[in-house]
């Protein structure tokens, strides 16, 4: 009984920790793509159009490593 609960469980905080570390490595492929320090940009100079494409960069990103971890 113990072993029913525990491996869905146990398979689910893998497959999350898993699809992290890909969205991180995502994130950073990224940014070392693009020409100026994103976060710096969003940050401090308050580029709200820089921020919204990258907001959607990481959605699409979650929506396709989510997918793939479903099956």
């Amino acid at each position: 009984m113990e072993d029913f609960l525990l491996k869905p469980l146990v398979n689910s905080i893998i497959y999350s920790f898993l699809g992290f570390v890909i969205l991180l490595i995502c994130y950073l492929v990224l940014e070392k793509l693009t020409p100026e320090n994103t976060w710096k940009e969003i940050v401090q100079n308050k580029n709200s159009a820089l921020a919204i494409i990258f907001a959607a960069f990481i959605l699409g990103v979650s929506f396709i490593i989510g997918m793939s971890i479903h099956g």
